[in-house]
């Protein structure tokens, strides 16, 4: 019976890791659709959102699953974390494609302005990083590497800081629609690294057993 169910967490981990790469594929896609306004890979990308949406929905029925036979306290405290864990992944995918959609919606024109353009590719970059070390995270337990997902967060978040610093410069030229649209893409590439942090934070309290402590998410 414990082996059966070992065998299960296992699985459900492998498939928390799949997941990581997915959504890091989407906003990988995603980046490059809105700087290139290409309008058939932002589709591509939304499309690919019920993949993930399906693959999380299946995880999570699994814990509930192996939560109906009464785990002791500490396997409980994985199963739970598992399910939030695909939740905020499950979340970044949806990031992914809300900046696919923008890019979407302004075609044929580029969303994100010659102004700011390398700062959304430092970002996608960013988020391409974060969710690669979550993915390590999530596999190998090494909560050592939370640390290099905290840093990526603060560059992401100083980058967060500097576009809206531009879009306010009297200096901005491109208009108040440029502007709106650039406050909202920066903010789902800020959002989908705390969503990674979440994570991390969720495996150094199954790891540890040290309280979660939360992360400020909205979205």
């Amino acid at each position: 019976m414990r082996q059966a169910y070992d065998e299960q967490v296992e699985s459900i981990t492998a498939d928390l890791v799949e997941v990581t790469r997915l959504v890091g594929s989407a906003m990988n896609r995603a980046t490059q659709a809105l700087l290139d306004a290409d309008l058939h890979l932002a589709e591509a990308v939304i499309d690919f959102d019920a993949k993930v949406d399906i693959l999380t929905s299946g995880i999570d029925e699994r814990c509930f699953e192996l939560i109906a036979l009464q785990p002791d306290p500490a396997d409980l405290q994985v199963l739970l974390g598992a399910m939030r864990i695909s939740s905020s992944l499950e979340r970044m995918g949806d990031l992914a494609e809300h900046v696919a959609k923008q890019a979407r919606m302004r075609h044929p024109r580029v969303a994100a302005p010659q102004a700011v353009r390398g700062t959304f590719a430092e970002m996608g970059g960013l988020a391409e990083a974060i969710v690669s070390k979550t993915g390590s995270v999530i596999a190998t337990k090494d909560v050592s590497l939370c640390v290099d997902i905290a840093r990526h967060d603060e560059e992401m978040d100083r980058l967060h800081r500097e576009l809206f610093t531009i879009v306010l410069s009297p200096a901005w030229k491109y208009g108040v629609e440029e502007a709106i649209d650039v406050t909202l893409l920066s903010r789902f590439y800020e959002r989908y690294a705390d969503h990674a942090v979440s994570v991390s934070k969720r495996v150094v309290t199954i790891v540890t057993g040290e309280p979660y402590v939360a992360v400020s998410l909205t979205n």
